[in-house]
């Protein structure tokens, strides 16, 4: 059997390195916002794929890995799942979503239309795999998916903020058409839509409040 560990690559840092570190990464996230109008000046593929890179090193259950990023830029794609996406959402805002959820949305000032789909140079779409399938139809399962898969679109926001780019988690529902356009394979559902690239100038945000620490955090 192969070597199955390896030595850590880490370096012990100082207390104050430490408190650098933490400081530092928190305030560059704290200013993460998610966006709903895109600029379409274009991304270079390779910052995409190193995006897509750093999602996929999260831990995973067993270390299956169960994801799937489609990375979608194609014009004509990008509008096919932008017709399905807001047929699904007109349904959703004129039936499916109780009162209250329609309640809680009007800060944002959403509908059902998502022009982003269209306008942002890049979508990435994540699957979830219940399941892992040869070329011969044999089947592995696999583990913890939703918090697997969960942990990875953190780690892919984060890189897209970290990277100098803006993206929303976009979640029509029912989502298999995503599974359809992309000729996704059965083992694999749809788990999270996020368009990416550039915020559009002058482009505003909900003024939102973050909760404060006393109210998130327990100390035992």
């Amino acid at each position: 059997m192969a070597n199955d560990f390896i030595p850590l690559v880490w370096r012990h840092q100082s207390e104050s390195e430490l408190l650098a570190n933490a400081a530092g990464f928190y305030d560059r996230m704290k200013s993460r916002r998610s966006v709903r109008e895109f600029s379409d000046e274009p991304v270079p593929e390779e910052v995409m794929r190193s995006i897509i890179m750093t999602a996929a090193s999260a831990p995973s259950g067993a270390n299956k890995q169960p994801w799937t990023f489609c990375l979608v830029s194609d014009p004509e794609m990008k509008k096919k799942i932008r017709e399905a996406a807001e047929k699904e959402e007109y349904e959703n805002y004129h039936g499916r979503m109780s009162e209250e959820w329609l309640k809680d949305l009007e800060k944002f000032r959403t509908d059902w239309h998502k022009e982003f789909l269209t306008r942002a140079p890049y979508l990435i779409v994540i699957f979830r795999k219940s399941y892992d399938q040869d070329d011969s139809g044999n089947k592995s399962k696999n583990y913890y998916v939703s918090e697997s898969v969960g942990i990875a679109a953190g780690f892919l926001i984060a890189a897209i903020h970290m990277a100098g780019l803006v993206t929303l988690t976009h979640t029509p529902s029912p989502m298999n058409f995503l599974q359809q356009l992309l000729d996704r394979p059965d083992n694999e559902r749809p788990f999270l839509l996020l368009p990416v690239g550039y915020p559009a100038k002058n482009v505003a945000v909900p003024d939102i409040v973050r909760k404060p620490e006393h109210e998130i955090l327990i100390k035992h």
